[in-house]
């Protein structure tokens, strides 16, 4: 058995990191990119208005009124003020026109017979006017390689006329179940039949990371396993089991995945839940046995799976901590991953416990956010103390 911190150590050397693949600007949403994006021109690319108003020169502010001659609208070609006693009314986003150094808001203008007059008295250089440049000048890196993306990314990408670009490879997830005792939802369970779930839990999960999933299942069957694994082990990049890697006798995954060649990384950490977790790899597949209670099964999942998969593509897991709302009490000498609500003061995130009853509690999860770790050494944990969220 080993520690929580040697699984999480050995599970994040053997994160081998993704290849590429292009992807299109439609698509890229979530997905971690794998080159530096580069501004083409300068960001603003021109002095343009940060304001709906009137564009004059500052120097020219004393005279306080001003003939309109015309206006400077958003994507037209950039006009010229030759005449200091007149304006252009300009709108946002249009260029700042020649001879011109400054919009006054209408909020701050009265335009009355084509005529503009300041109602205020102060009028600077540059006021309301974003110029070129200031954002980003040609050539600079406006988003690293390795960065996951999000919708202020994909707007930059359009801006560069990137729309197509290197990501990080998804791996090709096979999504197993085992069980005699487990049918489809749909069904009408018997008596001493149960409908699947943690499969489900899992698929919600994975396809929250857009990952390509394929969904299999195996009876109690040995034959049955081994040939359904080995085959799966050469389609896919890794595989993610729920049940059937305690030491039950017909816990045979364990075995198989051995006799398939898959070496076992370990087995069986020192946390509850999720104990019996198998973990193991070889050149082609990286294996993820989950025990099969779901909150066992959601716990790994996040904790284990969820750092390999950021390892191999190249994000750094930011770790968050969150204080307790009232005391825990708990004897065992492992770590204790506990559900938990999460609320908010001010700057502080606040962890409700909600033990339930056991790793079979189902119900319970439906009540939690995320789990707390409680590390080992210590049975008492106290109101106002701060762990290890996730």
């Amino acid at each position: 058995m080993v520690t929580v911190e040697e699984a999480l150590k050995n599970i994040e050397q053997c994160a081998i990191p993704f290849s590429s693949e292009e992807v299109s600007l439609e698509d890229a949403h979530g997905r971690v990119l794998d080159e530096d994006i580069v501004a083409d021109r300068d960001f603003p690319p021109y002095h343009r208005s940060a304001m709906d108003g009137i564009a004059i020169s500052s120097n020219q502010a004393k005279r306080k009124s001003f003939k309109v001659i015309g206006e400077q609208l958003a994507g037209a070609p950039q006009r010229t003020l030759r005449d200091e006693n007149t304006c252009f009314e300009i709108m946002t986003g249009a260029s700042l026109p020649l001879g011109t150094d400054s919009v006054v808001r209408y909020e701050d203008v009265s335009i009355e017979e084509g005529m503009a007059t300041l109602t205020i008295d102060e009028i600077t250089p540059d006021q309301n006017v974003h110029k070129k440049g200031t954002d980003a000048h040609k050539g600079d890196v406006l988003v690293q390689s390795g960065k996951q993306i999000n919708a202020g990314d994909i707007g930059i990408l359009a801006s560069v006329g990137k729309t197509r670009f290197e990501v990080k490879r998804l791996p090709r997830v096979a999504l197993v179940s085992t069980g005699d005792e487990l049918v489809e939802p749909q069904e009408i369970p018997l008596d001493h039949q149960v409908r699947k779930s943690n499969i489900y839990s899992l698929l919600s999960e994975l396809k929250n990371e857009r990952l390509q999933v394929e969904k299999f299942h195996f009876d109690d069957k040995y034959d049955e396993i081994k040939s359904g694994l080995s085959e799966i082990s050469e389609k896919f990049d890794v595989i993610l089991m729920s049940g059937g890697v305690s030491k039950g006798k017909r816990d045979y995954l364990p075995e198989v995945l051995e006799e398939i060649g898959v070496r076992k990384h370990f087995h069986r950490i020192a946390q509850k839940p999720g104990k019996p977790m198998w973990f193991g790899s070889n050149e082609k597949v990286t294996v993820f046995g989950f025990p099969g209670n779901p909150v066992s099964t959601l716990v790994c999942y996040r904790l284990y799976f969820k750092r390999w998969l950021n390892f191999a593509s190249g994000i750094e897991s930011s770790g968050k901590m969150a204080e307790l709302t009232e005391d825990i009490h708990f004897k065992p000498d492992l770590v204790y991953h506990v559900p938990v609500a999460i609320s908010h003061n001010e700057n502080r995130i606040l962890a409700t416990p909600f033990p339930g009853h056991g790793s079979g509690d189902l119900v319970n999860l439906s009540k939690a956010d995320a789990f707390l770790t409680l590390p080992r050494g210590k049975n008492h944990f106290l109101k106002g103390e701060v762990y290890s969220l996730f």
